[in-house]
């Protein structure tokens, strides 16, 4: 679209070059000599619309060798653009921009590796709003493709970042291969953005935490120190660990592990033992989070329920789903 757009305003440049050429060397009227101007560079060969001196056809001589080349070149790239679908993926990326511009507490995930593909498959799952922002165009299609939302640029890139809605996402995610890379988009996120959530990948080499958290992150993940660690947990103590994914995952018990945020007023004040979440849903309360940051385990029957406390339930996916619609 940019170089259509280049190409169209050279295009008006030469037509009032020729127009006003004509004009002034020949004494023609306007409608004249662009009629003049434009039956020159498309060398459709009609009649003079009127006689020309030899300044006139001089004149003519530079317009034809500068126009005629430029109009084909314009009209190759054309369909060059519509046969290649140039043109349709320009049109695609604009909408796809608009899209993402009425996003709004939505989260942006920088990368989009076998890390990145992962989150985005498990935002999408759960019904979350994200945009991801790739650099290599050759992936750009493939997500798109996926339904998901995408522009192509740099993370780091602060005009990229305000095209995603860092200013008015939820949080961002970056899972790009570099811890340099990362360090750069916390700090171009955060400059752009103090209060934003930001997640951020940590290839676990020594060092690397603390520098993405003092560029900014608010938590720092590696995927490796995970990986391992689960892996030794499952040696020592697999029972625990098969339940906790039957929990977080799924599976044959039908068991979901759930936070949910309190907004109803109707659980506001009441106790664990009378808000009816055990007695009539059927669901174990595993924890609370207070509104400031307390996590509390495993409470008590007694312990009172805020508004804006997270509930983190354990049961059936049905039970949860209709917990949800009364919080």
């Amino acid at each position: 679209m940019r170089r259509l757009s280049v190409s169209g305003v050279l295009l008006l440049i030469i037509l009032a070059l020729g127009t006003f050429g004509y004009m002034l060397i020949e004494d023609a009227g306007f409608l004249d000599s662009l009629y003049m101007t434009i039956i020159t560079i498309t060398t459709v060969g009609y009649d003079e619309t009127f006689p020309l001196g030899t300044q006139g056809r001089i004149f003519t001589i530079f317009l034809i060798l500068i126009g005629v080349g430029f109009v084909l070149y314009v009209f190759s790239k054309i369909t060059e653009d519509v046969l290649e679908g140039g043109l349709q993926k320009s049109i695609g990326r604009m909408k796809m921009k608009k899209r993402v511009a009425r996003l709004r507490d939505h989260l942006i995930v920088c990368g989009y590796g076998r890390i990145g593909k992962v989150i985005c498959k498990i935002l999408e799952e759960n019904n979350r709003s994200f945009v991801v922002i790739e650099k290599n165009p050759h992936k750009i299609q493939a997500i798109a493709d996926r339904g998901h939302l995408v522009l192509e640029g740099e993370a780091s890139d602060d005009h990229i970042l305000k095209a995603a809605g860092i200013e008015k996402a939820k949080g961002l995610i970056a899972v790009v291969s570099s811890d340099a890379d990362t360090v750069y988009i916390t700090l171009s996120a955060r400059g752009i953005r103090p209060d934003v959530f930001i997640m951020a990948r940590s290839s676990g080499e020594e060092g690397a935490e603390t520098k993405l958290i003092r560029a900014g992150a608010n938590k720092v993940l590696s995927p490796y120190f995970i990986g391992a660690t689960r892996m030794a947990q499952q040696l020592v103590r697999p029972t625990v660990i098969d339940f906790i994914d039957l929990a977080v995952h799924g599976g044959e018990l039908g068991l979901r592990l759930e936070e949910m945020v309190v907004q109803s007023p109707q659980l506001a004040g009441k106790s664990l033992m009378d808000s009816g979440i055990r007695k009539d849903h059927d669901l174990i309360v595993v924890a609370i989070k207070r509104e400031h940051g307390e996590m509390m385990f495993n409470p008590n029957p007694g312990t009172i329920i805020n508004v804006s406390d997270t509930l983190v339930v354990l049961g059936g996916q049905e039970n949860i789903k209709a917990l949800e619609r009364e919080v």
